[in-house]
């Protein structure tokens, strides 16, 4: 007599779960985390392509110095490194901490400017190139000064005060 109560249940329940849509299935933490996944998937992808430019761009480096010194190529391309090199970290900030560092974005904005003020030679280029090169790195100096009173994006990341907190460390160890 119970599995004659208990057939018909369980057939209730296919049939509810058979009409329910397939969209109605996905929840919105699931499509989150397959978006997320794609993303640091991506993220993954760039820092390994950046680490095979970094070598291939020291290859050039150290050939260049076997061959020829051309010191304007080879600090162009020191400071190409070292622009890689922020990139990197800027990447694996995003990986670790699913954020974008402000700091080291203006960082890579600052190096990058530079190397191709040094690249050209600032005699080279017209003074209103000068004046506007001039205006983007006092508003990146700004935005570098503004950043420590901005409030931390994330609840329980606050970037500057970590890395404050480890300088002091290490000053008081010194």
């Amino acid at each position: 007599m119970k599995t004659s109560i208990i057939a018909p249940i369980e057939t209730d329940v296919q049939i509810q779960t058979a009409s329910v849509p397939w969209y109605a299935k996905l929840s919105r933490s699931h499509i989150v985390w397959v978006l997320e996944l794609v993303q640091d998937t991506i993220a993954i992808s760039l820092c390994i392509g950046l680490f095979c430019v970094m070598v291939l761009q020291l290859k050039e480096i150290f050939l260049s110095l076997i061959t020829t010194l051309h010191f304007h190529e080879i600090t162009a391309d020191i400071l190409f490194i070292l622009i890689l090199v922020e990139l990197f970290r800027l990447l694996i900030i995003y990986l670790q901490e699913q954020r974008v560092s402000i700091g080291v974005s203006v960082e890579v904005a600052i190096v990058s400017v530079l190397r191709e003020v040094i690249v050209k030679g600032i005699l080279e280029v017209q003074w209103q190139q000068v004046m506007a090169t001039c205006a983007f790195l006092i508003s990146m100096a700004i935005l570098m000064v503004v950043r420590v009173w901005i409030p931390p994006t994330f609840e329980g990341i606050d970037p500057e005060h970590q890395v404050s907190t480890r300088l002091k460390v290490s000053k008081h160890l010194d």
